[in-house]
């Protein structure tokens, strides 16, 4: 049987007749749905390399149709330190369940890269929960391809330093207004958080009163409820 190595996160797993499960798999080649045979059963091989909120070494083979098989599992990195935390782990949920979404349809290879950063810093307690979320949320909408525009309005005139601005929810965009809550600061920071690694933004400073708005931007823009 032709087999293929590679790297996964578990996206889903559903129970399959008396001791199997299928599971729908990330990889960094994109999503894969596979069969666990037998790994239901207490002495499964396979059972301790399929656990959520980690990267596995997994080994596919052929099945039928685009259905694999998974033949052998090994955890690479479990980030167990999320589970510590209510808020953390439902926000990892969250993320796994809307990437599983939105790679059904837009099946990119960075998907992968981008749950994989999202639990290393869940799993890093000292990092802001609000600014993983808005790192989080402006990338996924940028790989649905509506990323905010950070560099013009909502009608085509440049972003100004000194105005304030407002999310502009029906025009997915920010728009100028005396009242708005939105500053060049909030604006300088979003652009920061689209364009860096986390691994670069925890070593920014006095950003921790900007990133509250900042992060319900993020998530408004990415048109996500709650």
């Amino acid at each position: 049987m032709k087999t293929h190595r590679t790297q996964a996160i578990v996206l889903r797993r559903t129970n399959y007749g008396e001791a199997d499960r299928i599971l729908q798999l990330l990889t960094p080649e994109g999503r894969r749905s596979v069969m666990a045979r037998g790994v239901r059963r207490e002495k499964s091989k396979l059972a301790g390399g399929i656990e959520l909120f980690a990267v596995s070494d997994v080994v596919i083979g052929e099945g039928k149709g685009e259905l694999g098989v998974l033949t052998s599992t090994k955890l690479q990195r479990f980030y167990r330190h999320i589970l510590e935390d209510y808020d953390r782990l439902q926000f990892g949920y969250t993320t796994i369940r809307l990437v599983a979404r939105a790679s059904e349809t837009v099946d990119e290879s960075d998907w992968f890269d981008l749950l994989q950063e999202v639990f290393a810093g869940l799993d890093t307690l000292t990092i802001p929960q609000s600014l993983i979320e808005s790192w989080f949320y402006l990338r996924y909408a940028s790989l649905l391809g509506h990323g905010l525009n950070l560099d013009y309005d909502g009608d085509g005139v440049k972003l100004e330093v000194d105005a304030r601005y407002m999310y502009d929810v029906s025009e997915k965009g920010l728009r100028k207004t005396p009242s708005g809550e939105v500053t060049g600061d909030h604006i300088k920071l979003l652009r920061l958080v689209g364009t860096r690694p986390l691994s670069v933004l925890v070593q920014v400073g006095g950003i921790g009163e900007l990133l509250v708005l900042c992060s319900h931007i993020a998530r408004a823009h990415a048109s996500v409820e709650g």
